[in-house]
């Protein structure tokens, strides 16, 4: 699979790999100098962030995928609603697996897919909503806002290789321009994303800091008609399907659950097709389950034989271990507003 060759690449040590870095850092250090040249261009004012029309937090990272902007973003907007506020998710909606989340995890909050932030903010505005949290937007700086967070994977930090040749947008001294630095963790130890809160704040002085764990929490029937506790898979064997950006971390979870484990990985955002099922549940004969994400259930799910044997996906619940406080006071600002 695509993403699967990319990651081998980008952290395998094996020589093919590391020759092809080799032939790919040039193309990193390229990549690096125009994302610079951005950077340097906006601190200037050379080019413009537009004001929005709404408080905005947006949830970014420095990497491609795999650190839980999704599920953190989704329980962004629930603990703002929690407070009173009127939250509304503006994201670019690449893919169409991401909108379909938040629609799932917070109904009736509004999913305003735009890749013009500035215009999707003011879409939510004009629906009612008091604040907006923008998806995947640490990158977007021509939106003006007035938190970013950014978040680190304690499962997947590794050496600061920019695009091609590793999976940086941005260094860590990007940084600097967050106001909440997020370390989350789904199979890592806390020591370990302790170890990374510590590191990255170096790079942000002024930042809040927390830490997040992506905690599995049931398996849920992808038609959602269903639910069970994630014991029931111990000692079982099943077949993880994912197209996420870090289907190891997930993998792991339902290992560190007692089951045993079969992988079919598919590149992030993968459409899956009536053909994909077929393969899957060739993959499945003489498995328990066949156990995928949310972000995958809501694609696969639609094309899943009636037929079949049920398919499952694991849900995540955020605990919050480090930066509570912090975490609180934030909401409670943006609520108030």
């Amino acid at each position: 699979m695509r993403d699967a060759v990319a990651d081998h690449i980008w952290s395998s040590g094996a020589v093919p790999a590391r020759m092809a870095r080799a032939v790919l850092t040039p193309f990193g250090w390229l990549f690096g100098g125009v994302v610079a040249a951005r950077n340097l261009a906006f601190d200037k004012r050379w080019l413009r962030s537009h004001p929005v029309a709404l408080p905005t937090i947006s949830i970014g990272n420095l990497t491609v995928g795999g650190t839980g902007k999704t599920p953190v973003s989704a329980w962004v907007v629930a603990e703002l609603r929690a407070r009173g506020a009127n939250p509304a998710i503006v994201m670019r909606g690449y893919g169409g697996d991401e909108p379909l989340v938040h629609e799932r995890l917070n109904g009736g909050v509004p999913v305003v897919v735009s890749p013009d932030r500035v215009a999707g903010v003011a879409k939510a505005a004009e629906g009612g909503a008091t604040v907006a949290v923008l998806d995947d937007a640490f990158q977007h700086r021509r939106a003006r806002r007035d938190v970013d967070i950014v978040l680190l994977s304690a499962d997947r930090f590794g050496p600061v290789r920019p695009l091609p040749a590793g999976p940086w947008r941005e260094p860590l001294t990007a940084l600097s321009r967050a106001q909440f630095v997020v370390v989350t963790r789904k199979s890592a130890s806390l020591l370990r994303a302790k170890e990374l809160l510590q590191h990255a704040l170096r790079f942000a002085p002024k930042a809040a800091g927390a830490i997040v764990y992506l905690a599995p929490d049931a398996l849920v029937a992808a038609d959602g008609s269903q639910r069970e506790p994630v014991e029931v898979i111990r000692n079982t064997t099943v077949v993880a399907v994912s197209a996420i950006g870090d289907p190891r971390a997930f993998e792991s979870q339902l290992r560190n659950a007692g089951a045993l484990v079969t992988s079919l990985s598919y590149a992030d955002h993968h459409r899956f097709t009536a053909e994909d099922v077929v393969a899957i549940l060739s993959r499945a004969k003489g498995a328990t389950r066949v156990i995928c994400t949310l972000k995958d259930a809501v694609k696969i799910g639609r094309i899943w034989p009636r037929t079949a044997p049920s398919l499952w996906y694991l849900s995540q619940r955020v605990v919050v271990e480090a930066g509570g406080e912090a975490f609180d006071a934030l909401f409670s600002r943006f609520a108030s507003r």
